[in-house]
């Protein structure tokens, strides 16, 4: 891992708040929670691996990836927990999943019998959790389908290639105010559930990050993300700690005269003498472009705004009275300094966008460094 002092910019991860957050998901979920971290898209961006690292000794039910890609390159990586695949598999992949022992979400029952074929000739049952839509309209079985797929379900039960582990829905408006249709959508998973009388093994899940906080042991089980990793998940649910802090080096400061222009398409003229900070880290590392003349960095413990259009490669800053301000130091756009934060939210509010992207479109060529630090 490279030493910050020589790194233009890196995120800081903190995996104490990282537990602590999962801790806070386990404990909405009651005395025996079941709960199945996301690590998709590299964990958010933050580094799989890591994270399955950090959070093994927590106690999750397994863990959670999009892509069979994603699954086989933990299973390579030594996870041993049950890894769920949650995007839909295609036939092509099925021989990958029974292989390296993936559980995958289904969602056309008519599937199942060649998955099972695989799983048999792999000698390994394939483990199953049906998918059921009660409103996200994406992936799954709509409730009314049911008894027309009663056929195409039935090795489900009666196949040994494969292992019936799951019955879950996703919720598509628990993170806002009130969380509207959650319950409709909870009873559409819970008919599901009557209708087919899954043996008492299947479980049945239904809460994301926000779900888990306004269900708790109602859900049957929990498959937080984003709570996880630093981001709200609605106005009235609580807040998680901040786990990322994206950091960047100041480059280069100079006095700009008055009318001194800057960045493509000259989009900032200082009005008056200014002083500007260059900072090493631009669009090209996943700081979103969108930010020019919009967004805010943190420096000395201050808020400076960013100015000019961000480049590939750099932003600029406008840093007039602040003092002390040299090339070497950290500024933040991320994350806390002092007695400022810059809230993930927040930043994502600035961009137009929400957390998720903020995380997901770091670049790998930002280190990111793992911390026990408070």
């Amino acid at each position: 891992m490279q030493s910050p002092l020589r790194t233009r910019a890196w995120i800081d991860v903190r995996a104490p708040a990282l537990r602590r957050n999962f801790r806070r998901v386990a404990e909405a979920m009651g005395p025996d929670p079941w709960v199945l971290p996301m690590v998709k898209a590299d964990a958010y961006g933050l580094g799989a691996p890591e994270v399955v690292r950090v959070l093994r000794a927590e106690g999750p039910a397994g863990w959670g990836v999009a892509t069979v890609e994603e699954g086989v390159a933990l299973r390579q990586g030594g996870a041993s927990e049950p890894i769920v695949v949650f995007t839909p598999a295609l036939p092509a992949d099925f021989e990958r999943v029974a292989a390296h022992d993936l559980e995958v979400a289904v969602s056309d029952p008519r599937l199942l019998d060649r998955l099972s074929a695989v799983g048999r000739a792999c000698g390994r049952p394939v483990g199953v959790h049906l998918e059921v839509d009660t409103g996200m309209g994406r992936a799954g079985v709509r409730p009314e389908q049911l008894d027309a797929l009663a056929g195409a379900l039935r090795p489900l039960r009666e196949s040994d290639g494969l292992r019936w582990v799951g019955m879950f829905t996703h919720l598509h408006s628990a993170d806002e105010a009130g969380g509207p249709g959650v319950g409709a959508q909870l009873e559409g998973l819970r008919s599901a559930a009557r209708a087919l009388e899954p043996p008492p093994s299947v479980r049945v899940h239904a809460a994301n990050s926000a779900g888990a906080f306004r269900l708790g042991a109602e859900a049957g089980g929990a498959r937080p993300g984003i709570f996880l990793y630093g981001g709200r998940v609605g106005p009235d649910q609580p807040e998680p700690e901040a786990v990322v802090a994206v950091r960047a080096r100041v480059v280069r400061v100079v006095d700009a005269a008055p009318g001194a222009t800057l960045g493509y398409g000259a989009t900032h003229r200082a009005d008056g003498p200014e002083r500007w900070a260059t900072l090493a880290i631009g669009y090209g590392d996943g700081l979103p472009r969108v930010l020019g003349n919009r967004g805010e960095a943190l420096i000395a413990g201050r808020r400076v705004p960013i100015i000019g259009r961000v480049s590939m490669d750099v932003t600029v800053v406008n840093i007039s009275g602040v003092p002390g301000v040299e090339a070497g130091n950290a500024a933040t756009l991320v994350g806390r300094d002092g007695g400022e934060e810059l809230l993930l939210d927040e930043v994502a509010e600035a961009a137009g966008t929400i957390s998720y992207e903020i995380l997901t479109g770091l670049a790998p060529r930002l280190p990111r460094i793992w911390t026990e630090a408070e």
